[in-house]
């Protein structure tokens, strides 16, 4: 095989250039560069070597035609933007998949998948295949996107149990319901008997596990599970929710409240009634992403590893990714932590 250096006379550097220093033809000379197959071990070491004489640059394009490969991942979040640029389990969810793309140097393509025109826009963006592979989180019941993702044969991965379709796709979640159990028993040890819920949207599974670990507490202790209110994981919704469940049940003693952000707002409406926290009522939270630790005062919280969670999530998508091979979707439950703190 010839070695001598060929210089460009064009500017950059060709793949006919690659191709004649490296000694081998332009297809096989395509194909190492680009991750095809077929290419002997000598010819692989010459083509790479002749890349970093010559310091040619590999044309994207030219490799997805090679591989069928876009090396990019969605992140698919069915919630409005402003949701999404505001929330701290948002934040720590990109950090996550973001930290293992960059491993990989796979680009992250953000889809927003509102639902109406939006989701059926993202729909027929991931059926084109101009990804290789999706990880959605914060999914809805109607969205549907399970059994979407699974009916076009795209690699995905779901933050989160789907409601439906969940035997067709991957999946890590947190044991919500071990979860929110826990925190209700914390406080049904320390002493409280009248303890109420603001639980999140009753469309999403989390919501859903949450609530129902909260009430399997309070029926094995014998207390009533009437106080419930739901919220929309924010903290405006936290502020109504715990204004109206006061309302109708001003004599509560705890509060198990879905999500922080919305523990964080119920903290703040119990202070302007001035009812001590929680000396009055005791509140947890679940998340623990940041904002536990800055209330007044700091909140006890279930710990759901956000960015492990979207990690793992990430690697399990990029194994599906190259694995191509239809094997039976893994589910991977993640136990939470109770973190006491000063609020109970």
């Amino acid at each position: 095989m010839n070695s001598t250096r060929t210089v460009s006379t064009g500017g950059s550097p060709t793949l006919d250039e690659v191709a004649r220093v490296a000694g081998v033809s332009r297809a096989t000379a395509s194909r190492a560069i680009n991750g095809g197959q077929r290419v002997s071990p000598r010819a692989q070491a010459a083509v790479d070597q002749a890349v970093r004489t010559l310091g040619y640059v590999p044309n994207p394009a030219a490799r997805s035609l090679v591989t069928r490969r876009t090396d990019s991942i969605a992140v698919v979040v069915p919630e409005p933007d402003d949701r999404v640029f505001s929330d701290p389990f948002f934040a720590g969810t990109l950090r996550g998949v973001t930290r293992v793309l960059g491993e990989r140097d796979i680009q992250l393509v953000l889809l927003l998948a509102r639902p109406g025109a939006s989701s059926a826009r993202t729909l027929r963006y991931l059926t084109g295949r101009h990804v290789d592979g999706a990880y959605v989180v914060s999914h809805h019941r109607d969205d549907r996107l399970a059994e979407h993702l699974s009916d076009i044969g795209l690699p995905c991965v779901f933050g989160g149990r789907p409601w439906t379709g969940g035997d067709r796709v991957a999946y890590v979640d947190v044991d919500n319901t071990a979860g929110e159990r826990e925190a209700t028993e914390h406080l049904i040890r320390s002493g409280r008997t009248r303890i109420g819920t603001i639980a999140g949207p009753s469309d999403m599974t989390a919501s859903a596990d949450r609530l129902a670990g909260w009430r399997q507490a309070m029926t094995a202790a014998g207390l009533s599970a009437d106080a419930v209110e739901h919220g929309d994981f924010t903290e405006d919704s936290g502020v109504h929710a715990t204004r109206a469940l006061l309302e109708r049940h001003p004599d509560l003693d705890g509060l198990v409240v879905a999500s922080d952000l919305m523990a964080a707002a119920a903290l703040r409406v119990l202070a302007e009634l001035g009812r001590r926290v929680p000396d009055d009522v005791a509140v947890t939270g679940f998340d623990d992403l940041g904002v536990a630790e800055r209330t007044t005062p700091r909140l006890t919280t279930v710990r759901q590893p956000v960015v492990a969670m979207a990690e793992r999530a990430t690697r399990l998508l990029l194994d599906r990714v190259d694995q191509a091979d239809g094997s039976h979707p893994m589910r991977l439950i993640i136990p939470p932590t109770l973190v006491q703190r000063d609020s109970t």
